[in-house]
């Protein structure tokens, strides 16, 4: 997919992450996420191998492909660089993105992990296109987890990013639910999720709803933005 494209309807889209779990293996879900409409899907497997990876992440760059969808890897730069992926997600533990931008080039998307606005503040300066934030509330699905934001947490930091003139796409990361959505989206930050999806007894239903509440978020402030014009 197009880097200018897929970043220009970040925020009006939601991410999935994948995640395994006793129903459904890392391909399985995404396929599930992608049916359902997901137009952004991004492979984490932390704790595996490249080798483990790599067979995962060409099956899955296809399915993307084929749905339209944009593909980001987790961590792996090189990887992403040889398989030629959409981008890669990077955590504060992983490569600094100014050191994979220099791998990759400009072409590829290279998002990061965020939890304070110091955070925001160092993958601004080093050139991330997107900032993954959170946890919003408390996740199984992540280890080592940091502080929980909460709301008023993601307020703060987007008044301290107008204050300082940051403007970076965001969406919010952990324990997210449908309910969730619009009192983000008032702040201006989009969603990923995982456990939703995962755990739903019907995932692609639940996938299509939350695709359906984003897009219809979207095309209500596209109205509001031209009323006032």
């Amino acid at each position: 997919m197009n880097k200018s494209l897929a970043l220009a309807h970040f925020q009006t889209s939601f991410q999935f992450i994948t995640h395994q779990n006793e129903r459904f293996s890392y391909l399985e879900g995404a396929y599930l996420a992608l049916i359902g409409g997901c137009d952004w899907v991004q492979l984490r497997m932390k704790g595996a191998t490249d080798e483990e990876v790599e067979p995962i992440a060409r099956k899955l760059k296809l399915a993307c492909e084929g749905a339209g969808a944009t593909f980001i890897l987790d961590d792996r730069v090189e990887l992403v660089k040889k398989l030629q992926i959409d981008g890669v997600h990077l955590g504060k533990n992983d490569m600094p993105v100014d050191e994979a931008r220099k791998l990759l080039g400009d072409e590829f998307i290279i998002g990061g992990t965020a939890n304070t606005f110091d955070d925001i503040r160092r993958l601004h300066e080093q050139g991330a296109d997107y900032i993954g934030c959170g946890p919003f509330r408390y996740t199984t699905t992540k280890e080592k987890l940091s502080p929980v934001l909460g709301i008023e947490g993601y307020r703060q930091i987007i008044e301290q990013m107008r204050e300082n003139k940051i403007s970076l796409p965001m969406v919010a990361i952990g324990g997210l639910t449908p309910d969730d959505i619009d009192p983000l989206a008032e702040l201006g930050i989009g969603v990923a999720m995982s456990g939703t999806i995962l755990n739903a007894e019907n995932p692609v239903t639940m996938t299509r709803q939350i695709h359906d509440k984003c897009f219809g978020l979207f095309m209500e402030n596209l109205n509001h933005f031209f009323e006032n014009q």
